[in-house]
C-alpha cells in the first residue's frame, strides 16, 4: 500500500513542498480509502520531516515522534472537543527537536461541526512553525470555512491495474485478484475485502440481481458488508454491459449465472441499474439503512427489467 501512496500526485506534491520548505500551514488530503487514510497521512508526515533522518521516520511510524502529534490518539477513534482543546494548547508549545511541529488530524470528515469550528482560528493563523495535515475520506461534511483555510490535495481512486499489481504483491497466489481489482472502484481496502470473501460475495451479488431470495440477502447486508457487496454488484453489471455490447473479452467474470442474468437484464436495464447502485451507495453514505437501501435497489432493478422486457415484445 505504501508503494501506491507514494505513487500519487498528492503525495509527490506534498513531499516536494516539504523539501523546499513551502508547505502550506494547513493541508487537506482527500483520500477516498478511509481504512488507509491514516497510513497516507503517516507517509506524508514522514516526508514532512524528511531532514530528520531514519530515527524520526521510525518514531513517526509508531506515532511517538515528539514534534508530530496524531489525533485522534487511537486509530478509528472519535474526534472529540477535548482533542480540539488539546490541539490548541499543544500548538502554543515550542517544537522539541527542531523548528517545526506537525499536527496530523485523521478522519477529519467525521469531526463534528463543533470540533471543526473550535479549530478554525488555529487552522487559519497557526503559531510560527506549526503546521496542520488534515485527512478526509470525503469532502461534503467539511465546513466551507475549513475548506477555505486549507490547501486541498485530492487523491482519485487508483487505476484497476494499479490495484491488481498491489494485490499481487501483498496477497501472493490468492485467487480472485483480477475480479477484486476490477470491482473495487479503485479503493484498495474494498479490493481486499472482496478478496477475503473470495467468490462468495460475487455469487451473492449474482443471486441478488437474479431476484432470487432478495429479502434474505438484504437482511445479511451489514455496515461491514455493504461496500464489498455493492462493489460486486457493480462489477457484474459492468460485465453484463460488456456481454450485451459484444465486448465479452473485457469481462472479469464469466459464469453460467452471468448468462442467466443476461436474459433477465436487457442492456437498457443494465445501464439504468448501474446508476441505481450509485444512488443506493449515496443514500447509505447519508446514513440510510444498508439492508433497506439494498431492498429498494432490488425493487428498482426489477421494475426496470419489466419495463425493458415489455419494450422488447
Amino acid at each position: 500500500m505504501k508503494t501506491l501512496i507514494r505513487s500519487t500526485t498528492a503525495y509527490k506534491l506534498f513531499a516536494a513542498d516539504a523539501k523546499k520548505g513551502t508547505c502550506a500551514s494547513t493541508t487537506l488530503i482527500l483520500f477516498p480509502d478511509a481504512k488507509y487514510l491514516r497510513l497516507f497521512l503517516t507517509e506524508c508526515a514522514k516526508a514532512f520531516f524528511w531532514d530528520k533522518g531514519e530515527r524520526a521516520e521510525l518514531l513517526i511510524e509508531k506515532e511517538s515522534y515528539s514534534d508530530c502529534l496524531f489525533f485522534p490518539a487511537v486509530r478509528d477513534g472519535k474526534f472529540t472537543v477535548d482533542d480540539a482543546s488539546r490541539i490548541i494548547d499543544e500548538s502554543l508549545l515550542r517544537p522539541t527537536e527542531g523548528k517545526k511541529k506537525l499536527f496530523v488530524l485523521d478522519a477529519f470528515s467525521d469531526a463534528s461541526p463543533l470540533v471543526q469550528n473550535k479549530l478554525l482560528k488555529v487552522l487559519e493563523e497557526p503559531p510560527e512553525g506549526v503546521y496542520f495535515l488534515l485527512g478526509a475520506a470525503y469532502e461534503h461534511s467539511l465546513l466551507p470555512t475549513v475548506l477555505s483555510r486549507a490547501k486541498k490535495l485530492a487523491v482519485p481512486p487508483f487505476a484497476e491495474n494499479e490495484v491488481e499489481d498491489a494485490l499481487a504483491r501483498t496477497h501472493v497466489g490468492e485467487k480472485g485478484i483480477k475480479e477484486a481489482a476490477a470491482a473495487c472502484g479503485g479503493i484498495f481496502s474494498d479490493a481486499e475485502a472482496l478478496l477475503a470473501d473470495g467468490a462468495e460475495e460475487f455469487a451473492l451479488a449474482e443471486k441478488f440481481l437474479s431476484g432470487d431470495g432478495v429479502e434474505a440477502i438484504c437482511r445479511g447486508i451489514t455496515d461491514k458488508k455493504v461496500k464489498p457487496f455493492f462493489a460486486a454488484v457493480k462489477l457484474i453489471l459492468r460485465d453484463l454491459m460488456f456481454m450485451e455490447t459484444g465486448e465479452e473479452k473485457f469481462c472479469a467474470r464469466r459464469t453460467e449465472g452471468m448468462k442467466k442474468l443476461q436474459v433477465r437484464l436487457p442492456l437498457g436495464a443494465v445501464v439504468a441499474s448501474i446508476g441505481f447502485v450509485t444512488d443506493a451507495e449515496r443514500e447509505i453514505r447519508f446514513n440510510a439503512n444498508p439492508a433497506q437501501a439494498a431492498l429498494s435497489l432490488s425493487v428498482r432493478i426489477g421494475k426496470e427489467c419489466e419495463k425493458w422486457q415489455k419494450l422488447s415484445l
